[in-house]
């Protein structure tokens, strides 16, 4: 574990509130407003609201913005401006897309917004939609490799993304405002409609054997209905990824519902059932035609990209999941936080672990004593259900799952609560025993310490050797913190010392 914590913390740098900022997105099919607590690296989201106002509807018949899209995107912008002045947002950055961009009136639109209520509105060319949403993407999964899609109402953007960059962009009039409603009896129509125009994309061969990052409120309710359809535990849209074999089944029965077995999906807001077997078309033929691996779905989008842009690359290069947890260190533990020393204190445990998990692991440090405000009969519960819902990124499903359960061992001292049964079959036997090993060597650290982890600096925790080899592990208490030894610190060794197979004693 030589990756230490962020010296943020001893800067002091988050003690002064940068100011609130604000994207507000004019979409062909919605209009959406998302106020971020920090313009940095993993802005927090305190208010998210969106309005499917239809601008793009009839778009493609007409040439025109939707004359009822307009009223509603105007009542619904006013009021987002009015929200955006009360909280005090000091930047707002409007973004308008393919519907503006591509309607003979867009310009008209536009410049309605600019004199009405005085805020610049920038038109983005198809190339930086695709970028903006590709950053996003690249944001949220910092080592992606794939094809960002993201489709709204108006067009799919298709970005080949590697190595943190945006490589190539295309833009493609396959937005489910413009293609229409699917039927059966246009169906063949509709697949050569939209094959044709994929084919058109020269590099689509790229997705060849990799992901394909979905993006777009569209594609997530997809992601929302497969979830209810087979009963997936976990009811978090980020980093949810489908076989490109069972992707395809899934789609194809979409594609076939009537409007009646598609209200019987709860999971399904009722404005978007009827655009869900035309979106769902549209990802079958990208997903078989650029023969995908897998789908994974992605919250982060356009609107966090634009923010991501504005980082200096230093910035850029922060992993997302630990910043987070700093943060959240910060603002709940007990005491200073200081996770990087816990995280030192208990490698001796995890010399073995591979890189992914250390990572892990460091996350696990900064959330250790987030829950220790609420009530001692439910910490455990509360931290376990947290951490499951936690609205961050750069973890997949089973990494969440493992962060839950170190936690939940943190406070209870074991990995078998009645509320982890349904998520269980998301983690590998091997990695429960991990995560149980890493709470319960948290919470050893946390009981000898009593949260005031610098006491730990003076109880060295060593790995014991002798000429056979390995024997366990040996605490040596320095000075007076031979005192932190007692029957809690004795009861927490001895548990610790069964999951791990090894003796762990205490040397004054």
């Amino acid at each position: 574990m030589s990756e230490t914590f962020s010296p943020v913390w001893k800067a002091g740098i988050h003690l002064d509130h940068p100011g609130l900022v604000g994207v507000l997105d004019i979409g062909s099919n919605s209009v959406r407003l998302v106020v971020f607590e920090a313009d940095g690296r993993m802005p927090i989201p305190l208010f998210n609201e969106k309005a499917l106002c239809g601008l793009g509807a009839g778009l493609q018949e007409t040439g025109h913005l939707s004359e009822p899209g307009v009223r509603s995107a105007m009542e619904n912008l006013e009021r987002y401006f009015t929200i955006a002045r009360g909280m005090g947002v000091e930047d707002i950055s409007v973004l308008a897309t393919a519907a503006v961009r591509d309607a003979t009136n867009g310009d008209e639109f536009v410049t309605t917004i600019e004199e009405r209520f005085g805020h610049r509105v920038t038109v983005l060319s198809g190339d930086e939609e695709a970028r903006l949403s590709a950053l996003g993407v690249i944001s949220a999964f910092p080592q992606a490799d794939g094809v960002v899609g993201d489709l709204g109402g108006g067009s799919l953007e298709l970005v080949d993304v590697q190595n943190g960059q945006a490589r190539r962009f295309e833009t493609t009039p396959l937005g489910p405002l413009r293609l229409g409603e699917l039927t059966a009896q246009t169906r063949d129509a509709m697949t050569d409609r939209i094959d044709g125009i994929l084919k058109g994309v020269e590099w689509l061969g790229a997705l060849d054997g990799r992901d394909l990052f979905a993006v777009g409120g569209a594609w997530r309710s997809l992601a929302r209905a497969h979830m209810e359809l087979t009963d997936y535990p976990l009811e978090v849209i980020h980093n949810y990824a489908i076989g490109a074999g069972e992707v395809s089944r899934f789609l194809d029965e979409i594609t076939r519902m009537g409007r009646k077995d598609l209200r019987a999906l709860g999971a399904i807001s009722k404005r978007r059932i009827d655009k869900l077997p035309i979106t769902a078309l549209v990802l079958k033929r990208v997903v078989e035609l650029g023969r995908a691996r897998q789908v994974v779905f992605s919250s982060f989008g356009l609107r966090e990209g634009c923010l991501y842009d504005r980082l200096p690359q230093g910035e850029q290069a922060r992993d997302p999941l630990i910043d987070s947890c700093m943060d959240i260190a910060y603002k709940s533990s007990r005491f200073s936080p200081h996770p990087d020393v816990l995280e030192r204190w208990i490698s001796p445990f995890f010399e073995n672990v591979p890189a992914s998990e250390q990572r892990l692991i460091r996350a696990a440090c900064a959330l250790s004593d987030f829950a220790w405000g609420e009530h001692p009969s439910y910490r455990g519960e509360h931290a376990f259900n947290r951490v499951l819902r936690l609205p961050v990124v750069g973890l997949n499903h089973a990494d969440r799952v493992f962060l839950a359960y170190a936690i939940l061992a943190r406070y209870t001292g074991g990995v078998e609560e009645e509320g982890t049964v349904r998520v269980r079959k998301l983690l590998s036997l091997r990695r429960r025993e991990l995560a149980l090993n890493v709470g319960l060597a948290l919470r050893l650290a946390l009981t000898l310490s009593g949260g005031a982890t610098e006491l730990l600096e003076s109880a060295l925790l060593e790995r014991e050797r002798d000429m056979v080899g390995e024997r366990g592990f040996v605490i040596s208490m320095r000075g007076h913190q031979g005192g932190l030894a007692g029957d809690v610190v004795t009861r927490r060794i001895n548990a610790l010392s069964e999951a791990l197979g090894q003796d762990i004693r205490i040397e004054h």
